[in-house]
């Protein structure tokens, strides 16, 4: 009876529902809530731009641009090892792939027969990085300079882009530029923040 009772009158006495509508207004984030943000980087629209510069190194004129192109390269570096351990290491232990685990590719490889020397190796990446770095390092000085008639070796046409560090053309296989590429750059530099961590 009591039971009874119980349920006669929470069935009876249905409660009034409230809704309750919260707004949020997102602003520009930064590293520590509630401090400014550094002067040379309050305003910038930079992917991954937390305010994050405590030792100023971004204040002197050019530094910035020099730093953010930095930061870009050394992502791509970044995810490109994180990819080339662990892609090959998947399929080796899945049986699609037979290499040695990356610890001792090097070490195989210069043991091999016919295998190229250090130093020569050595030379050639130091030629090409250092040739690739110069092209990079005028892109910063001047945007878009590479794309100029003349100036990259009759490719020009690949670089369509004028941001620097976002080439475009031959270097955008897949047309992504062509979407929202303020939100790619941004998951481009926390991404590679990630890899640079790992």
């Amino acid at each position: 009876m009591i039971s009874t009772l119980a349920v006669q009158r929470s069935v009876a006495r249905p409660r009034a529902s409230r809704q309750t509508t919260v707004t949020v207004k997102a602003t520009a984030g930064n590293w520590s809530p509630g401090s400014k943000a550094p002067a040379h980087l309050a305003g910038k629209n930079l992917p991954g731009n937390f305010g994050f510069d405590p030792l100023s190194l971004g204040a002197p004129e050019g530094a910035l641009s020099y730093y953010q192109q930095a930061e870009l390269q050394h992502c791509r570096w970044a995810m490109m090892g994180v990819a080339g351990i662990l892609i090959p290491d998947v399929l080796t232990h899945a049986g699609v792939l037979n290499v040695p685990d990356w610890t001792q590719a090097g070490k195989i490889y210069i043991e091999k027969e016919g295998a190229y020397s250090f130093a020569s190796l050595l030379m050639v990446q130091l030629f090409l990085h250092n040739f690739v770095e110069l092209k990079r390092w005028e892109d910063i000085k001047k945007p878009g300079s590479q794309g100029e008639p003349g100036s990259f070796l009759g490719f020009e046409a690949s670089f369509t882009s004028k941001d620097t560090g976002y080439p475009g053309g031959l270097f955008d296989p897949l047309n992504l530029s062509k979407g929202n590429l303020d939100d790619l750059k941004l998951k481009e530099i926390k991404n590679g923040g990630l890899a640079m961590v790992a």
